[in-house]
């Protein structure tokens, strides 16, 4: 694939001039708010934003377990607000009484996606990544925030090979994770990522991980379910088995 494309039919196809008369048309009189995450898509979005000449302002959520590459990153590009939480992680497992799981997935909600209300929120979200988000459209309408918001997705039809082809053509400075073989990037020990690898990348914030979930289970004193010790639970929530919700543990 190629960010040039010929169509029996549309004849040439500019991806990149695409994205930018999107963001032109439905350019907001306050901005874009620009959702700013770290990883070479939003890296595409941020310089779309910058060429197309729209007005915005671009906001990063640190979630306190982010890879320390990653906010070395987005450090350096000066115009990204670096967004810090109101709870870290750890106050957020004592809060919630749970772990974040594959089927509770809270700290996305409310680290990462609380920005933007009532704005026109920009972001590098791709239908080629996942099947959920081959359903979505490059600009929709959202009515869970407080405001009604909109969305922009200026890169929707972009492959894999369109982002780092756009990447290295303007020479667009990316995280080095990349070049050490993540393919992703997102929190260390997220219950979608590669557990094993990040506690050898990142043993210190797996370390914390480890003490939190302890500490978490040895508060309980009812509906531990399965686990006797939190050292059980620990190797539990790392093997990611669990199928349902008891009693804010799972089994």
């Amino acid at each position: 694939m190629s960010l040039i494309e010929h169509d029996l039919y549309l004849g040439k196809i500019d991806k990149v001039q695409n994205s930018i008369d999107l963001l032109r048309q439905f350019e907001p009189p306050d901005g874009y708010y620009l959702a700013y995450s770290g990883g070479k898509d939003s890296d595409c979005i941020l310089e779309l934003a910058k060429i197309s000449g729209v007005k915005f302002d671009a906001h990063y959520n640190l979630t306190t377990v982010d890879p320390p590459e990653l906010v070395w990153h987005v450090k350096t590009h000066p115009e990204v607000k670096v967004v810090r939480p109101k709870e870290t992680m750890w106050q957020l497992i004592k809060r919630m009484r749970t772990p974040p799981t594959m089927l509770m997935r809270y700290c996305c909600r409310i680290l990462k996606e609380q920005g933007g209300n009532g704005r026109w929120v920009m972001t590098g979200i791709r239908k080629q990544e996942s099947s959920k988000r081959a359903k979505r459209h490059e600009v929709e309408d959202c009515y869970k925030k407080k405001e009604e918001s909109h969305y922009i997705h200026p890169i929707m039809y972009w492959t894999h090979d369109d982002v780092w082809e756009f990447i290295r053509s303007r020479n667009i400075p990316y995280c080095k994770l990349y070049d050490e073989g993540f393919k992703r990037l997102g929190c260390v020990m997220c219950p979608f990522g590669n557990r094993k690898r990040d506690m050898e990348k990142f043993p210190r914030i797996a370390e914390a991980w480890h003490r939190a979930i302890i500490r978490y289970f040895n508060l309980q004193t009812t509906q531990r379910g399965k686990c006797h010790t939190g050292e059980e639970f620990w190797q539990w929530w790392l093997s990611g088995k669990g199928k349902k919700e008891e009693g804010g543990l799972f089994t």
